[in-house]
């Protein structure tokens, strides 16, 4: 499974964009030292989904050792205001079990686009994905990263949309592009 082209992909993701250019200054650590578990939902089915949400809620109830987990929909939710739609279930059903101020989502997609945003909007790489994906993280685990952040943590999405609208869409698209080619390379 970890072989998948979608989970190679996102690796790659992760390394090229997020760590290379500090989006979130708390990956690097998790990635080498292979914190981050990556779990394929193939399948077409929202309740699937939503079970296998939970499933790894329990996951990482068990194993302290796994710090967080990237949802990867390689064949689902393509479709943005789809995604979304499924984001708003997943962040009900979060509350429902149990889970709030516990586990919180990050949202990732490959269109991804901030309310009011442009399209064309360099910014909306921030959350933009080879594929559909939601991070769920412990919110223990943010609380203590932000503890010993020596910078102001709020500034940290303002810098982001800084930084990638310098960077530039055309830049952005082809670090997306990099990911699936060295895939295929492999």
């Amino acid at each position: 499974m970890t072989s998948h082209p979608a989970i190679l992909a996102s690796q790659q993701w992760l390394e090229d964009f997020i760590i290379r250019f500090n989006i979130c200054p708390f990956a690097k650590r998790e990635f080498v030292q292979q914190r981050i578990r990556y779990q394929l939902l193939p399948e077409r089915s929202a309740q699937r989904h939503l079970l296998t949400l939970v499933d790894e809620c329990l996951f990482l109830d068990q194993h302290p050792e796994t710090e967080t987990t990237l949802l990867i929909f390689p064949d689902d939710l393509s479709d943005f205001d789809e995604f979304l739609d499924f984001l708003e279930l997943a962040e009900q059903l979060l509350q429902q079990q149990g889970y709030e101020g516990i586990y919180q989502l990050a949202s990732f997609h490959p269109d991804y686009r901030f309310a009011d945003s442009d399209e064309n909007d360099p910014a909306n790489y921030t959350n933009r994905s080879p594929y559909p994906m939601l991070h769920l993280i412990r919110e223990a685990s943010i609380e203590q990263v932000l503890q010993r952040y020596p910078h102001d943590p709020a500034s940290i999405p303002e810098n982001n949309i800084q930084l990638t609208r310098k960077i530039g869409q055309k830049e952005l698209q082809a670090i997306i592009n990099h990911c699936f080619d060295s895939v295929r390379k492999r």
